[in-house]
């Protein structure tokens, strides 16, 4: 174990197939859990997506007591506060099968367990947990969670939310406004951030939701999707808070804040799993069903190059989210097994692996909205119909590129953090990316490499594209220094490259290790998927590359740089990329399904 992989290192050091977790080796609990999740789903939820379309919250909150029954709601809750103390993958696992009929829900189930729950779980003292968590695990109370206001979204830091310790220091008074309090029109227990005095960073509070304590609330607010997710401005006059509410010590409000939030983004990645395969099965349906020019129009290649395209991108997100997923489970294994607390595992457990939570919550949530926006297309007219299920599942995608962190800050986040990894040696960047500039310098070889074995080609594109990574990232470090952070751009770009890596790496890894069990005769399918998301990986790469490399460097260094990148993006044999995506459609056509 003490050769666990830390975050952010699939960059640096090669990953054996053998080593990652995919969701082909889910354990036969595992498979009871999600079969279990999925049929709630089909005989509660699915059916009646119009109650949740015409913003019954009610339903919402009857449907998320059921929810409570099922013991859906304590699966990470540790077994002594009323949880089943399930480890990190069965959390993602019961996350993605629940999520995939309505955001609605989704998003209540997201906000309850995640950031309404978690943070006592994780920081309260052992008299907190014990008076709240089991009420919350159950499903008797619900949680909500109250950090942004009007002027503090992303930055999270600057709420004007105040707390006042009282004369004789037995309670604190809060007031302030809270907004976008997910649900808000139900909850029994809030996660308050103030300020105390002048101090630099907030502080949490545990605060119960009493009307008479001077806690009110604005209507609910008309938004574009998850229309059924309570979601109110929150208002607190005078809230009288016990000194003992106080959650963690003061001022540690921000980092509570950002740790709840690296979970909540490989969560929300989950999260949007289950809604892909849905749309994608709902799209291969209708593709089925509908004829024109007397054939089926899933037998016409537009729509096949769709559902292909569709298909990957489910299983990618799948291939990536549970392999981080694993890596993070093993990492808080390690950490108990080492005499840490479970509070204290969990919390360093996911920060270590922090970059790739941001990386998994870009990726997914935008591929989710690409898939529903297909998903559109293939029904046509019918498809911007409120009677089909693609618009709600469009307008419901739509939310997840905005919470837990906007995308363009987790882009951000995901390159700083891992620059930040390697100032404290904790990632070693430096040793290779001096290596890429030696090997620029240095003649390529032009021998044919023998790529008879299966993926032979594919890692070795993966390590190269590692390498353009290294060259661009490393390059702009040290021109820019500390201040690349001023760079957006560069650091959106350079963000684009490193989620590719990670996609197309966990996708090529998951495939050799079923093709290695299974024989690759029968994953043909699997094969193909992941080829085509490597080739669209590489194009993305070779594209963000150069348009880093031409707006930071010039002259010889430039023409270096670019000369570089081509030979890092370089197949040597390309693959049939139309071959590839009928492969793909011819199985998820015949099987009338997503079915991988």
């Amino acid at each position: 174990m003490s050769d666990i992989t830390r975050g952010g290192q699939f960059l640096v050091k090669e990953t054996k197939c053998e080593d990652v977790f995919t969701p082909e080796d889910f354990s036969e609990e595992q498979i009871m859990m999600r079969d279990s999740v999925k049929e709630f789903v089909d005989k509660e939820i699915w059916p009646n997506k119009d109650r949740f379309e015409h913003k019954d919250y009610a339903f919402t909150e009857e449907t998320m007591r059921k929810a409570g029954e099922m013991g859906f709601l304590s699966v990470a809750v540790p077994e002594n506060y009323g949880g089943m103390g399930m480890g990190f993958v069965d959390t993602c696992l019961v996350c993605d099968y629940i999520s995939g009929a309505t955001g609605s829900f989704s998003t209540a189930f997201g906000a309850h367990t995640g950031i309404g729950t978690m943070p006592i779980t994780l920081y309260g003292t052992e008299e907190q947990k014990q008076k709240y968590v089991p009420k919350l695990a159950s499903g008797e109370w619900f949680g909500a969670y109250c950090l942004t206001e009007p002027g503090a979204g992303s930055d999270a830091n600057s709420g004007k939310t105040k707390a006042v310790l009282s004369e004789d220091g037995t309670h604190y008074k809060i007031t302030g406004q809270k907004m976008w309090i997910s649900n808000a029109g139900f909850c029994s227990v809030f996660i308050v951030f103030a300020r105390i005095e002048d101090d630099k960073n907030i502080t949490g509070f545990i605060v119960e939701n009493d009307p008479s304590n001077g806690i009110s609330m604005g209507e609910e607010e008309h938004k574009l999707g998850i229309r059924a997710s309570s979601t109110r401005q929150v208002f607190f006059a005078d809230t009288k808070v016990p000194v003992e509410n106080m959650l963690a010590a003061r001022g540690e409000g921000f980092k509570i804040a950002m740790n709840a939030l690296n979970v909540g983004r490989i969560k929300l990645a989950a999260a949007c799993l289950d809604a892909q395969r849905r749309v994608t099965s709902n799209a291969i349906n209708y593709a089925n069903e509908r004829v024109q020019f007397n054939v089926p129009i899933s037998s016409f290649g537009a729509i096949r190059y769709k559902l292909a395209e569709m298909a990957t991108s489910a299983y990618a997100g799948e291939s990536a989210t549970y392999r981080a997923a694993k890596d993070i489970e093993n990492r808080i294994k390690l950490r108990e097994a080492e005499g840490a607390s479970h509070q204290e595992a969990e919390l360093k457990g996911v920060e270590e692996f922090a970059i790739e939570c941001s990386i998994l919550k870009v990726a997914v949530s935008e591929d989710v909205q690409n898939c529903s926006d297909e998903g559109i297309q293939i029904y046509g007219g019918m498809g911007f119909s409120e009677d089909t299920p693609m618009e709600s599942a469009w307008r419901d995608a739509r939310i997840a590129r905005i919470y837990e962190g906007t995308n363009e800050i987790n882009r951000m986040l995901s390159v700083g953090m891992l620059i930040k990894k390697a100032m404290k040696g904790h990632v070693d960047l430096l040793g290779p990316a001096m290596k890429v500039q030696e090997e620029l310098m240095g003649i390529p070889s032009f021998d044919t490499p023998d790529y008879s074995e299966l993926f032979s080609e594919e890692k070795e594109m993966v390590g190269k594209l590692k390498k353009a990574f290294l060259m661009v990232a490393g390059a702009a470090v040290q021109k820019y220094g500390m201040d690349l952070d001023a760079h957006q751009q560069l650091l959106m770009a350079a963000a684009d490259m490193l989620i590719e890596i990670y996609m197309a790496e966990s996708t090529i890894l998951r495939t050799e290790k079923l093709a290695k069990k299974e024989g690759e005769a029968k994953v043909q399918e699997q094969i193909a998927m992941a080829k085509l998301y490597l080739y669209k990986a590489v194009d993305i790469v070779a594209a963000r590359g150069k348009e880093s490399i031409i707006s930071f460097a010039e002259g010889d260094e430039q023409r270096m740089m670019l000369m570089g990148l081509r030979r890092f993006t370089k197949y040597t044999n390309m693959p049939n990329i139309v071959g590839l995506r009928e492969t793909i459609t011819s199985k998820l056509v015949a099987e009338n399904s997503y079915c991988f």
